[in-house]
């Protein structure tokens, strides 16, 4: 159903009218579940209880009769017009009953959790925004800190995205109509900031000497492990691919140095090794999901280093 819905809302030339149409595929869906659910439910009863027509009074003509008992058992709002008078009819009415009670607990706690995991994700995408630009950019995040004098601040910063990450890690597996819920503010996309939070956290490993290397370990860990299991959960290909070329990893050391850190040497290879294990699955996550493009997380089939290579014509049989 998103493939269908995010192909129509990108057959427009307005970015916002786009933006506003893939936003409303989270909310409008848990609407559609809930409809579906409770016509299933309704439906099913209403079939026992066509089945058990005759012990209803007035007994129940047709189908359409017995769907009306059912709905309005199940909200409840029944008036009275069909009254049970056998053991089985009233033991489903009652059944029927406890199971619209049931159905309305469970979706308004289904509600108040979505919206408290919701309201979690988003709390930190916002904050990093100050940090981070929007869209986000890991080589942005060491370049501003250490422009700013914010660098003892980067520590902090993994530390609370590790936790984010385990957060979003455990609510999103529980519940994953929330990798389709949006960001609601302009150029933001949760992906888009996790991945620039692991590019920086990389980038310390592999590249810059920084103080807060321990805690950008453990953040590599932490959002290696989320990689994974929504690979998993979501059915992606495992593509061991940093999709990041190396004229790209220049500049950004260019900029690095530019901004006072020292550079380490060979920090290519340990980069593109240890980018491979989350890279492809941030990018095919930012595709399925449309989010808007950021500087190393988006479409990126027109860069020449990922460019497939013609496939060789095959030989004519002799």
């Amino acid at each position: 159903m998103w493939m269908s819905w995010r192909w129509l809302s990108q057959r427009t030339t307005s970015l916002d009218r786009s933006e506003r149409r893939l936003a409303a595929f989270g909310p409008l869906s848990l609407l559609v579940f809930f409809f579906i659910w409770g016509v299933a439910i309704v439906l099913g009863y209403g079939l026992v209880f066509y089945g058990l027509a005759d012990q209803f009074r007035p007994a129940l003509s047709d189908f359409a009769t017995s769907f009306y008992v059912s709905a309005t058992t199940l909200v409840p709002l029944s008036y009275g017009d069909f009254v049970p008078e056998m053991g089985l009819a009233r033991a489903f009415i009652v059944a029927e009953s406890v199971t619209g009670i049931g159905v309305a607990a469970v979706a308004i706690t289904l509600l108040f959790s979505l919206y408290d995991a919701f309201r979690s994700r988003e709390e930190a995408v916002i904050a990093l925004d100050a940090l981070a630009g929007a869209p986000p950019a890991g080589v942005y995040i060491l370049e501003y800190a250490a422009l700013r004098g914010l660098r003892p601040q980067l520590r902090d910063t993994f530390e609370e995205w590790r936790k984010w990450t385990a957060m979003v890690l455990e609510s999103h597996l529980a519940y994953p109509w929330l990798f389709f819920f949006r960001s609601s503010h302009d150029n933001e996309a949760w992906i888009n900031s996790f991945a620039a939070v692991m590019d920086a956290a990389l980038l310390v490993v592999s590249t810059v000497e920084e103080e807060s290397e321990g805690s950008a370990h453990l953040m590599l860990i932490v959002g290696n492990h989320f990689a994974e299991d929504t690979a998993w959960v979501l059915r992606f290909k495992g593509e061991p691919d940093a999709i990041i070329g190396r004229d790209e990893y220049d500049a950004a050391v260019e900029r690095l140095k530019k901004a006072g850190y020292r550079i380490k040497e060979n920090g290519w290879a340990e980069f593109t090794k240890r980018r491979s294990k989350y890279g492809s699955v941030v990018n095919q996550l930012a595709l399925l999901l449309a989010v808007p493009a950021a500087e190393w997380v988006g479409d990126r089939s027109y860069l020449p280093h990922r460019q497939r290579r013609p496939r060789r014509a095959r030989t004519a049989a002799n």
